[in-house]
């Protein structure tokens, strides 16, 4: 007891020490409830992309697969899996973003002890693990209907998609840096969604594409996405073909991650 008469509070000796971890963990598991409550996220994020590879299938009896040296199967399955990243990360990743920089909840995160990187990643983690687990679902169910034998090459599939959910993530990091409000965050995501559905192997292979267009549609940056998940199915892809894949991949990656430390915004645009 001080002179005063007052007692001097003892220090907190067993206090939980506060990690980069156990940070952005508090705050996945708090975005996790938020994301279970958004129901029509859920829908889009979860239900979407279980429907759209039976318009893939549809599609495929119209087409020379085998002049291209696939089957139903293998342009089925990488579109399924491209159509979760596209919609259970990307898309989804766009409106968290967005609506919780317009809440002030990502202005207020700022004010704590979490970093800026741990603020996205942590607020990310829900819808990456919610694309990882849906596109090995979507793998694994189609592999069954479509009576696929087992990867040739599995770890391209992996390597695949690992880059993809990586990917994906940065560009909704993009996308929301240019997207004003929660609304529009319903809209500013289509253009690269329909472009990369169309473009980048999931509705038509590149290889019944014409040259200069299929030259051009191997520069998108989910071309080599699916380009690896398929191949690693087909054990068709060559060495150069890979690398060629694994490094556009990652270029577009690293451009994305420049383009949020650059332009993300923090606070609501006015």
């Amino acid at each position: 007891m001080s002179a005063t008469g007052t007692k001097h509070a003892a220090p907190a000796v067993n206090s939980p020490v506060s990690t980069p971890r156990t940070r952005m963990t508090a705050l996945a598991r708090a975005e996790l409830t938020l994301l279970g409550r958004n129901k029509g996220t859920l829908f889009a994020a979860l239900f979407v992309p279980l429907v759209l590879p039976f318009s893939v299938k549809s599609a495929a009896k119209e087409m020379d697969l085998a002049g291209a040296g696939l089957t139903t199967g293998t342009l089925v399955l990488p579109a399924a899996i491209g159509f979760s990243l596209l919609f259970a990360v990307y898309s989804a990743l766009v409106g968290v973003f967005v609506v919780r920089r317009e809440e002030l909840v990502l202005k207020r995160l700022r004010t704590g002890e979490l970093r800026d990187v741990e603020i996205l990643t942590g607020s990310a983690t829900p819808a990456l693990l919610s694309g990882l687990v849906q596109s090995l679902l979507l793998a694994a169910g189609c592999a069954v209907l479509l009576d696929l034998s087992a990867p040739s090459a599995v770890h391209l599939s992996v390597l695949g998609l690992l880059l993809g959910l990586v990917l994906c993530a940065a560009l909704a990091g993009v996308t929301a840096s240019f997207t004003r409000t929660g609304e529009s965050a319903q809209v500013t995501p289509l253009p690269f969604m329909f472009v990369s559905m169309l473009g980048s192997g999931m509705f038509v292979p590149l290889e019944l594409l014409p040259d200069r267009l299929a030259a051009v549609c191997e520069l998108l940056p989910m071309t080599p996405v699916i380009t690896l998940i398929r191949g690693g199915w087909t054990g068709d892809l060559t060495g150069g073909e890979t690398l060629g894949a694994v490094v556009t991949a990652v270029a577009w990656t690293v451009l994305a991650v420049f383009a949020v430390r650059r332009w993300f915004r923090w606070e609501p645009r006015h």
